[in-house]
């Protein structure tokens, strides 16, 4: 399992995933940069994602929705604040209404994804930060934890 780590600190009001991947970084930033691979793992595999909108670079916004079992579909986007490529890149990460307006009822977050390379693969460490507890206990409620975990260990399914 690529997961190796999850920890939550509600001080400084974070959520920090730490992965590692038997492929190299510059294979993982394509998952990412492409929405045809995002879509394979952005998000557990009952909720399988469909990106609509897709520009990583500063100021571009990405936009998907999850479909659940029953059919129902849950909207977020990303607005990109910053890109390092292929090392990092930071969003704003929201819930978003069926038009892709953020849903400010939900919370929204700044995630920053590090990818380094570590003995021949790639560490990546996603460090997701939360304006107040409120908001972090509710994603926290919402299984924002083993969500995540299932995302991301599709990773290494879609590199082998």
């Amino acid at each position: 399992m690529p997961v190796t780590d999850i920890s939550r600190d509600l001080d400084s009001l974070t959520l920090t995933i730490t992965a590692r991947f038997a492929a190299p970084v510059e294979r993982i930033w394509q998952i990412y940069a492409d929405p045809r691979q995002l879509e394979k793992v952005w998000g557990p595999r009952e909720y399988p994602a469909t990106v609509v909108d897709h520009d990583l670079t500063p100021g571009g916004r990405v936009t998907y929705y999850m479909t659940g079992p029953e059919g129902d579909r849950h909207y977020g986007y990303w607005s990109v604040l910053e890109v390092d490529e292929p090392r990092s890149f930071t969003v704003e990460d929201g819930f978003a209404h069926e038009d892709f307006r953020p849903n400010t009822e939900l919370p929204a977050s700044t995630s920053v994804t590090t990818l380094t390379p570590q003995d021949g693969g790639t560490r990546a460490v996603y460090v997701t930060t939360y304006g107040d507890r409120e908001s972090l206990q509710t994603v926290l409620d919402m299984g924002v934890e083993e969500g995540s975990r299932s995302a991301i260990d599709q990773i290494d399914e879609l590199v082998a």
